[in-house]
């Protein structure tokens, strides 16, 4: 008997995180003689708890398509962690009910670390309850910070859209700089790990090239070293162009930019790092400047994909699908690299709890000496990950062609369940 597919989208979207959906969906229709409907929650997992649960099958093969090169998440995301089995048992025990009452076999949660551990959870919990389900985790995350996998779908995008502000921003600020503002300072996301701020470096080609000072989480930060760092750049270029990480802390450990609030996941809310350097710049070398916080921005720019990540954020999801018609369950897709030159990638599984509420941060051997660059260990690292372009189709209008879905929801079969 047929089994369905229930997928869920979890935490922050990647500009490519619909690809993967593409790829769930795509493949599961090529294999309509063994597998049911396709279902996706609603706002994610608490969708899922709420048995809101959209029907993939009312949405056209075009409609489907185009979620390849359409941002955001297309069937709604949530930041909801579940906590452990035993503290949060009854709504582990709704979700098997969820999927039983809707004849699912197979789940996928498309996610990051916390994630992985609530699929790896959810297989658990449905052995226990005699209803054992095919869970598959599939890797996302814009942080690159899943170990095993060589890199995390929604990266490279990201990686690429940094590199290409900073290097057009700082095209700016050097033609103003002899009469105006002479540092620019670009905050990027990265709590932990410095990965994205790291990819900004791929613009510094040659000596003077921005950025001139990258700022990691991994490196504590030291006001005297970063001062001089701008000073010098500002003295032999006209102009000082500087990545940093949202995530950077000073040397007691501290968030350089912590509001004193926090998330739903635990993690501290951070207030914005850069216009707290600014005011260092400011109150200890007097130059103008101007900063800029890329936000949401760097997440949902589809506009300049990496042509990599895109294909790779596909082969993830549709080989989670081939997983499970393998029988396999507890396991996520990866990304293994199999040369640098020419680059070559292949899938390859992990189990689930091998990734579960881990984080990879950005090796010593890629950061310079003065823990304000990037090596060239990290830029044969990096480079791969940005290559390539697949732009959206554009309208008449000159406006990309994105598309939303229809999201009609399934009758439900179970009494209300409060969140």
């Amino acid at each position: 008997m047929k089994k369905n597919i229930l997928y869920a989208q979890s935490g922050g979207v990647t500009p490519v995180i619909n690809a993967t959906a593409c790829g769930v969906i795509e493949t599961a229709r090529k294999n309509h003689d063994k597998i049911g409907k396709v279902y996706a929650g609603k706002d994610g997992i608490i969708g899922i708890l709420r048995e809101e649960l959209i029907d993939t099958s009312r949405e056209s093969k075009t409609a489907v398509t185009a979620l390849r090169h359409t941002p955001g998440g297309a069937f709604g995301s949530c930041r909801y962690k579940l906590k452990s089995i035993e503290e949060s048992k009854r709504e582990y025990e709704r979700l098997i009910e969820v999927l039983h009452a809707h004849d699912i076999g197979y789940f996928f949660y498309n996610g990051g670390g916390d994630s992985a551990d609530t699929a790896h959870k959810v297989s658990q919990i449905g052995k226990k309850m005699g209803f054992p389900v095919q869970c598959i985790g599939v890797p996302k995350t814009i942080d690159n910070d899943l170990p095993i996998t060589d890199n995390c779908p929604g990266f490279g995008s990201v990686a690429k859209y940094v590199a290409v502000s900073i290097l057009e921003a700082s095209l700016d600020v050097e033609s103003m700089a002899s009469s105006s503002t002479k540092v620019f300072i670009l905050e990027v996301m990265g709590r932990h790990a410095g990965w994205i701020a790291a990819a900004s470096g791929l613009v510094a080609r040659e000596e003077g090239d921005p950025p001139h000072v990258i700022l990691f989480p991994e490196v504590p930060f030291k006001q005297r070293e970063f001062l001089r760092k701008v000073k010098h750049a500002v003295a032999n270029y006209g102009y000082c162009s500087i990545v940093v990480s949202e995530g950077v802390r000073n040397g007691r450990g501290q968030f350089l930019a912590d509001a004193g609030t926090r998330d739903a996941f635990g993690h501290a809310q951070l207030g914005g790092v850069a216009p707290v350097l600014a005011n260092i710049v400011r109150e200890k070398l007097g130059y103008k400047y101007h900063w800029a916080v890329s936000d949401y921005l760097q997440r949902s720019a589809r506009h300049v994909a990496s042509k990599v990540d895109v294909e790779q954020a596909y082969a993830v999801g549709a080989s989670a699908v081939e997983f499970a018609l393998q029988g396999k369950t507890g396991v996520m897709p990866v990304i293994k690299r199999v040369s640098n030159n020419p680059y070559r990638w292949k899938i390859d599984e992990v189990s689930l709890g091998r990734v579960a509420n881990r984080e990879k941060m950005m090796p010593k051997s890629y950061i310079t000496a003065d823990g304000m660059g990037i090596t060239p260990a990290a830029r044969r690292y990096l480079a791969p990950l940005i290559r390539g372009e697949d732009y959206p189709p554009y309208d008449r209008d000159g406006l990309p062609k994105y598309v939303r879905m229809k999201k009609v929801l399934v009758k439900k079969k179970l009494p209300e369940f409060e969140v």
